[in-house]
């Protein structure tokens, strides 16, 4: 076997038996250590590829790695690499076949749009479309896309964690009903059909009852392979790790990779403290620490690594690099939010290899607003999460119907739309009796002459006719200020976020988004065709993969990419963090995970962009982006009259060379106290305190002279 690995690298290839969590620094070789182990199983321990399963997070990741492997060892037979939900489906498959139960997968790619004619022509077998027409059944209203991604997330999370029946209302969601829906969905699929519906959830939840209760079925998976490989680990669910220890647990040769510093999924069900109980699961495990990091520069390595250490349930890492220094994280605080995607076409259009750049943001609704200017000045650009609902989204539909009646007054269809959602206080019932007027008038004369109205409704839909006249040939911008300000559109948004739970951000944010768009045209057709164009092109991005194109991407679907230049942007408080993250310990420290994840994706350049100003509201910059700032540039201490005492005095006894590390002898650590040196390594001394056993950097505790001899 070639070997172009690092010592530690090494151990992972060649520590073969029994289980072993190898926890993986970015850009520390993970995915070579891999293919290198599986290949020393095959050709040095003579296994069968056959007998090696390898499981990953997603399909895009198994896929990779197939190829790598193949890349790297064209001529062996090929490893079982798969998804865990493609082996569940197998599970679930033979013993439905065994049973003679026909069941149907009700899940699969399919947008809003095409969601709404299905809706209304006929009732396929699909989860979006049972989860809104029993929404629909239960609340009498349509569920929002918003709502549907929300109750979608909270019953995996609710699978994912195999949380029982009878603790479902403990868990939080805005999405109203939502636990009375989810019963109700239960039922459905079990009897509401001619056979069994499963959705991807549920073919884990399934697959893991299966091995539960099925013995021989179990047996024949178990011995089915002889080494299991589970990579990102950490996104993992508590019902996915449930699977893969039945499938192992006659032989333990399991090998986990993974990061607990970049689990960023625990709203999907994923449990990161499973990695840090590991031990407890296999307690003759090995912890391997893959902390070389070859992908970045010097500065990036060392402000990463201490940023990260914010956080307190973590293992005990300490990231580091062999690479040259290049230059300090760029800051950047510019005045207003506006300036921003302005800013980076700048300093992108100057670039040359743009496959080299990305920009990476928390919320894809970051990602429309820069599109909007990149495309303006011709800069290429792939869309890692292309998300088009933002076009069909009711706030955007909202908008084109106000400039619809700025056309012609005279359609009712237009107004039954947006009826309730502006200042003209027209009930539904006002509305029906509209509806039934067919006199091809102005709908504000009908309702002013033909309806029944309230007093303080005459002068309120004079006014709101009038407006409507004027707005008639205004261009876009100035006309979406009147539809928020004078028509009250954005006064009905914030009651609706009262009433029903929306996020009061997100649906203003869409709005300034429309007016950035909409600035520089002159008429209102040219807007709705500027929308249509970029919704076109936003898939047409989607093709951009691997050409020279600038990346945008969430930070969520940038982990396990690498690129020259990095970009982070809308680093204020309320969004990175967010308010939720906020006065909650294990959502903030996700937050900074996720931070870290953007920090470690740049090799070079890594420039993080803040705001003062956004819509005229003050914005603070994100307390990480001032975490990285001093960090890399601590603030000045003030002067004191005790310099001594800042200091630490030197401890004459401290342990300051490698020999004197010597297994078996207890040693006294400054801050765990007392504990026995069990292994010793050129990067990491192990020992078993009271507590638990802890790997330390044996350079920093020599440097620091945190460790001595314990006396008596």
């Amino acid at each position: 076997m070639s070997m172009e690995l690092n010592g530690i690298q090494k151990q992972a290839v060649l520590h073969t038996e029994g289980p072993l969590l190898l926890l993986a620094s970015p850009g520390s070789g993970k995915t070579t250590t891999i293919i290198k182990r599986i290949g020393y199983l095959i050709e040095e321990k003579r296994v069968p590829p056959r007998r090696i399963k390898a499981v990953t997070f997603s399909r895009a990741s198994a896929s990779d790695m197939k190829e790598r492997f193949q890349s790297f060892y064209p001529h062996l037979a090929p490893v079982d690499f798969s998804t865990i939900h493609s082996l569940a489906y197998e599970v679930v498959r033979e013993h439905f076949r065994v049973i003679q139960t026909p069941f149907q997968i009700i899940e699969g790619e399919v947008n809003s749009a095409e969601l709404e004619t299905i809706v209304s022509e006929q009732q396929p077998l699909h989860k979006k479309i049972i989860l809104r027409n029993l929404f629909k059944a239960i609340s009498g209203e349509n569920i929002t896309d918003d709502q549907l991604d929300e109750l979608t997330t909270y019953i995996s999370f609710i699978k994912n964690k195999m949380i029982p029946s009878e603790q479902w209302p403990t868990v939080k969601v805005d999405v109203p009903h939502a636990e009375r829906i989810l019963r109700e969905y239960e039922l459905f699929k079990q009897s509401g059909a001619r056979m069994l519906l499963l959705d991807y959830d549920d073919m884990l939840v399934v697959c893991e009852q299966i091995l539960a209760r099925e013995e021989s079925l179990l047996r024949k998976y178990q011995e089915r392979y002889d080494y299991v490989l589970t990579d990102e680990s950490q996104d993992t669910s508590r019902v996915q790790h449930a699977i893969i220890e039945k499938l192992v647990h006659r032989h333990h040769n399991l090998c986990v990779v993974a990061d607990d510093d970049q689990s960023l999924y625990s709203w999907r069900g994923a449990d990161p403290m499973y990695l840090l109980n590991f031990k407890q699961v296999y307690p003759d495990a090995v912890t391997l620490y893959m902390e070389q990091n070859y992908r970045s520069s010097k500065e990036i390595v060392e402000v990463a690594n201490t940023f990260i250490q914010r956080n307190k349930d973590r293992y005990n890492k300490n990231m580091f690099t062999k690479n040259s220094p290049y230059k300090p994280i760029e800051m950047r605080g510019l005045d207003d939010y506006g300036n921003q995607a302005k800013y980076l076409v700048q300093e992108i259009q100057q670039l040359e290899d743009l496959s080299e750049v990305a920009v990476l943001y928390r919320n894809n609704s970051s990602s429309i607003a820069l599109m909007n200017e990149f495309d303006r000045v011709g800069i290429p650009f792939y869309m890692k999460d292309a998300d088009n609902r933002f076009f069909s989204h009711w706030v955007v539909e909202d908008i084109l119907n106000f400039m619809r009646m700025t056309f012609t007054d005279k359609r009712p269809d237009i107004l039954e739309k947006i009826h309730l959602k502006f200042n003209g206080y027209i009930s539904k019932q006002q509305m029906a009796a509209l509806l039934e007027i067919r006199n091809d008038e102005s709908v504000f004369d009908n309702l002013l002459n033909r309806v029944q109205l309230q007093d303080y409704q005459v002068k309120q839909l004079q006014m709101c006719k009038e407006t409507f006249q004027e707005m008639k040939g205004m261009p876009p911008l100035p006309s979406i200020q009147v539809i928020r300000d004078r028509l009250g559109y954005e006064k009905a948004l914030e009651k609706m976020c009262e009433r029903l739970g929306f996020r009061k951000e997100y649906l203003i944010g869409i709005l300034n988004t429309l007016e950035e768009i909409a600035a520089g045209l002159t008429t209102m057709e040219e807007f709705a065709s500027r929308l249509k164009y970029l919704e076109s092109a936003l898939k047409t991005s989607r093709s951009r993969r691997g050409q020279k194109a600038v990346t945008f991407s969430t930070m969520h679907s940038s982990k396990g990419l690498e690129f020259e230049r990095v970009y982070m942007i809308d680093l204020v408080e309320g969004v990175l963090p967010s308010k939720d993250d906020k006065g909650n310990t294990a959502m903030m420290e996700e937050a900074t995970r996720l931070f870290y994840v953007g920090m470690t994706r740049a090799k070079q350049h890594l420039e993080l962009i803040t705001y003062k100003k956004r819509d005229g509201a003050e914005m603070t910059e994100s307390r990480f982006m001032t975490a990285v700032r001093n960090i890399q540039d601590p603030p000045k201490k003030p002067a004191t009259s005790h310099p001594a005492a800042v200091k630490p005095p030197i401890n004459p006894n401290a342990i300051r060379t490698e020999n004197e590390l010597i297994v078996g002898e207890t040693v006294h650590h400054r801050a765990f106290g007392a504990g026995v040196i069990v292994k010793v390594t050129d990067e990491r001394i192990h020992i078993r305190f009271e507590a638990e056993e802890k790997a330390l950097s044996t350079r920093t505790c020599l440097e620091m002279g945190l460790l001595e001899r314990e006396k008596g």
